[in-house]
């Protein structure tokens, strides 16, 4: 019997949406590794030979990560990527919002979980400032033919603003440009949605 709640899974749906445009080789961003779920799923699409860079400003996170990718057999390093480096995935102590400041080319995909750090620290979350400004740098940064794929929580305090907030973003986005979806479940006020963007 199916899981009643893969429809509404805004994570999986995400990753259904990212992993086309994803090849062996290319690079991609988590721009808020978490708990390392999606980190993972970046470096299962480009292997090795690619490159995973992923933030978060708490080191808990980081070292979840960092854990669960070396389970999975990746090389991780901390710290921004340098071309001397043979690790595929390197887990960055920063905000997202300055992303700008660690990469030098264009990431083929990349994905945002805004809201808490599941089992974290709970006053710590995204906040809408430094997400859209995140999110902001990122779609001018992210290459042709590539995808932006971030899954918004609006059941917390400050949660439905952040989401609006980058709502109104991606809603602001030239279609001559852009291709823009919204996916929600209709059936939960608070559920979570998923937006991605895909640059032509």
């Amino acid at each position: 019997m199916s899981d009643s709640r893969a429809l509404t899974n805004m994570v999986a749906r995400a990753h259904e949406h990212l992993a086309p445009v994803l090849n062996p080789g290319d690079l991609a961003v988590d721009l808020t590794a978490g708990n390392g779920h999606d980190t993972l799923f970046l470096y299962r699409c480009v292997g090795p030979r690619g490159r995973v860079l992923a933030f978060d400003i708490q080191q808990q996170a980081l070292e979840m990560t960092s854990a669960l990718l070396r389970e999975a057999g990746a090389e991780v390093a901390f710290g921004p990527w340098e071309e001397t480096s043979s690790s595929a995935v390197h887990l960055v102590h920063d905000s997202h919002c300055r992303l700008n400041r660690y990469l030098t080319e264009a990431p083929r995909a990349m994905i945002a979980n805004c809201g808490y750090l599941p089992g974290g620290d709970s006053p710590l979350k995204t906040e809408k400032a430094s997400t859209v400004a995140a999110l902001s740098r990122a779609l001018g940064m992210l290459a042709p033919g590539g995808r932006i794929a971030v899954v918004l929580y609006v059941g917390h305090p400050g949660g439905r603003e952040e989401g609006e907030a980058v709502a109104d973003l991606f809603r602001s986005l030239p279609p001559q440009r852009w291709r823009v979806l919204r996916l929600e479940a209709l059936s939960r006020r608070d559920a979570p949605y998923l937006l991605v963007a895909e640059k032509r």
